[in-house]
């Protein structure tokens, strides 16, 4: 399929055009939890599974236009409690491992043998827990700004380190908790998230959404547009809840230590040089040794899916997996 004219000339990401899902559906995954999941590109595809980030965030057309509709059978999904999955904004029974399962109902509902993974910050985190647990069924990986689900991690972008780069805007996500609670931030945040009251939760939720938002991309230099409350509420809540549950991980460094599970597994990795949310340490360190991955580091380019060099070079190892698996 042709792409937007001109893009190449004037720098714009080759992204393809979003194409309407030629299915769209409700799955029921247990546990009261039913998931929208829609398919799009072509029936008999190569399959790819693409996995949003958040955790929280929820799937959105503009994640289709990093395949070509006539070659992938694109599988988008929005996880528990995100976007239009029901319930809205719930925690209940939402932990990686049950994100895992879902994966793999998903993929058995649709009668995939095996498939691409492709995820982006906590989509690259739930990508390799998935892989890691099936290996047998992923083909390829391909991950974008690496985040480990790591301590270490955590305590940089809610204990001060991405706050030294963005003092103005780190003032601004401490300012609502009292001093005597900014030694855990995330804790301080999931009494407020989970305090019972709409209007508090929703408060917070905004102030959390923004601290994370404002930093995604390179070329931004201060708060974007404030996000719609239910939004922010349900994105902060469920994101809140597996950072402070340490994204349910059995221990820390969890994805590092059981890589040789997935070892066999070829995978490219993308990252943006100036991430200030997930740094680039994290995706070196995955791919270290790792010698069926190659990572790509991006210059002049933060932790946005829609960075254009990150596009370019996700839809440049996409088209190259067609060429290889078409």
């Amino acid at each position: 399929m042709d792409r937007n004219a001109g893009q190449k000339r004037s720098g714009i990401p080759p992204l393809y055009q979003a194409t309407e899902p030629f299915d769209q559906r409700m799955l029921a995954v247990g546990e009261g939890h039913t998931l929208y999941v829609e398919q799009c590109g072509l029936r008999d595809g190569i399959p790819v599974i693409v996995l949003h980030g958040g955790p929280g965030g929820g799937c959105s057309p503009a994640m289709r236009r990093y395949f070509d509709p006539s070659t992938f059978r694109a599988v988008l999904f929005d996880q528990r409690g995100c976007g239009r999955s029901r319930p809205h904004a719930s925690v209940e029974a939402n932990t990686t491992w049950h994100l895992v399962r879902d994966i793999e109902t998903i993929r058995q509902t649709l009668g995939i043998d095996r498939w691409i993974v492709f995820g982006g910050s906590w989509g690259a985190t739930l990508a390799l827990a998935y892989a890691q647990s099936h290996p047998e069924r992923v083909m390829h990986l391909v991950l974008r700004g690496v985040f480990l689900a790591q301590r270490s991690e955590l305590d940089w972008f809610y204990g001060g380190g991405a706050g030294a780069f963005w003092p103005d805007l780190w003032r601004d996500f401490c300012r609502p908790i009292p001093e005597d609670e900014r030694g855990d931030m995330i804790g301080a945040y999931h009494r407020r998230l989970f305090s019972g009251d709409y209007g508090s939760e929703a408060r917070h939720g905004r102030i959390w959404a923004n601290w994370e938002n404002a930093l995604a991309a390179i070329e931004h230099d201060g708060p974007l547009g404030e996000a719609a409350s239910d939004y922010a509420r349900a994105f902060a809540r469920i994101e809140n809840h597996y950072f402070h549950n340490g994204a349910f991980m059995d221990s820390d460094g969890q994805l590092l230590k059981n890589r040789h599970r997935i070892e066999e597994i070829p995978a490219d990795i993308v990252q943006g040089r100036y991430d200030m949310i997930c740094p680039p340490v994290s995706a070196h360190r995955l791919a270290d040794g790792w010698a069926r991955a190659e990572l790509r580091m991006v210059p002049m380019a933060g932790h946005a899916l829609s960075e254009p060099g990150i596009s370019a070079e996700l839809v440049r190892i996409m088209d190259g997996l067609a060429q290889i698996h078409g």
